[in-house]
């Protein structure tokens, strides 16, 4: 046995999405019926045109490795993509496609923060991120975003984190875990709070953006150039495409130099992202969109669905989300209360008694810097919703 291990390995925290996941799992294996509220991916099997392709590149031989960054094609497709979508122009040797968005970050983190640099998050959050920014060596600063506020940053509070130290922001619309999206009002008046610290990076996490049921998405790095400059944009195919397993995602760098490193980080790391899953994200960027519009629809109606049904439960608080497909639940005014016997100290208390005693798997947001909350995800079917926020109600109605 060796001295020990290292500092980074040590001091990642375990997931809670994983855990409740976890248990879930569990049960159904033991043949119990669960409802679980917890997943982050689309319910809906990859669209076959998409399938089809990667058949395609199987049966012709693109089972190679390719550049560390990705196939030229794929690059291209991805500039035209984010021209069409977001009106973004790059070349395509500012890409770089990687092994699913998470990747992508990971890389943008690695290549700008060193020891002791501040990152900037805004909570709620994707629990990802502070143990991304961890192993790179930076620091966590969290800047807290009010439910009153539809979980958008107040542009006085983020003026107050902002200081020397700061050497990034996170900035995540549609955002994971609460469905807030930023309107074009809204990313204008965090610009011009970043005008004033004009070396803080930004990191703009767009993975959510085909799915937003109120308003429309506003890539900030279309704003000016100057934001351009100084921001990397994350988005992949996971969530649009039903792809999660396939896992392809791709940054865009506003130099040159930025994706080189980055792609000198992956060859080492990675070496090139799945080559029939890059043929097949190329097939899917080049789409006519139905299947995406048909996924957005549907998920829409759930949303609706999983609002209704919450509303008639007592003693929680919900607020609307505008895209992904979560919904942030208030479960505060049960704390200290008891079920069957236990008290409910918690947002991860309260989701241990809920599967256990239910079966309805919710994820705790403690780790999401949301400590009162815990949260629903409707990508599950309108019956399990249904099914699900019936049991969560005979649950609550049980808590004295």
């Amino acid at each position: 046995m060796g001295k020990g291990f290292s500092k980074r390995s040590t001091t990642v925290s375990p997931s809670l999405t994983l855990a409740i996941t976890a248990k879930s799992n569990e049960l159904i294996s033991q043949g119990v019926d669960v409802v679980s509220f917890g997943v982050g991916e689309p319910d809906f099997n990859t669209p076959q045109y998409i399938i089809d392709g990667a058949k395609y590149a199987l049966d012709h031989g693109m089972t190679k490795y390719t550049a560390s960054s990705g196939t030229p094609t794929l690059k291209k497709t991805i500039c035209e993509k984010l021209n069409r979508d977001n009106g973004l122009n790059y070349k395509p040797n500012q890409i770089v496609v990687s092994n699913g968005a998470k990747h992508s970050l990971f890389n943008a983190l690695q290549v700008l923060v060193d020891e002791g640099d501040e990152v900037i998050i805004l909570a709620p959050y994707w629990l990802t991120y502070p143990e991304l920014v961890g192993i790179c060596g930076g620091k966590t600063v969290v800047v807290e975003c009010l439910p009153e506020d539809g979980f958008v940053v107040r542009p006085e509070i983020l003026r107050q984190a902002l200081n020397e130290k700061t050497k990034a922001i996170i900035l995540n619309s549609p955002n994971n875990p609460t469905g807030a999206v930023y309107d074009k009002n809204d990313i204008l008046a965090v610009v011009e709070v970043l005008k004033d610290f004009p070396d803080v990076w930004i990191i703009a996490d767009e993975i959510y953006e085909k799915l937003i049921y109120d308003g429309e998405h506003i890539s900030i790095a279309s704003i000016s150039q100057q934001i351009y400059d100084r921001t990397i944009v994350i988005n992949g195919m996971s969530k649009a495409y039903a792809m999660t397993g396939w896992r392809i995602g791709y940054a865009a760098a506003p130099t040159t130099q930025i994706a080189k490193l980055m792609d000198g980080l992956q060859s080492h790391e990675t070496s090139n992202p799945n080559t029939i899953a890059q043929y097949a994200a190329q097939i899917a960027l080049n789409g006519n969109g139905e299947s995406i519009d048909a996924m957005k629809e549907e998920f829409s109606h759930r949303r609706d669905l999983m609002l209704a049904l919450l509303a008639d439960i007592d003693k929680i608080t919900i607020v609307k989300p505008k895209g992904a497909f979560y919904v942030m639940v208030d479960v505060s005014a049960l704390f200290d209360k008891t079920f069957r016997g236990e008290k409910i100290l918690s947002a991860n208390n309260f989701a241990k008694l809920l599967i256990e005693s239910y079966f309805v798997a919710v994820i705790p947001c403690e780790g999401f810097g949301a400590d009162k909350f815990i949260r629903l995800s409707y990508a599950t079917s309108r019956e399990k919703i249904t099914e699900g926020l019936k049991r969560l109600n005979d649950f609550v109605k049980e808590i004295k």
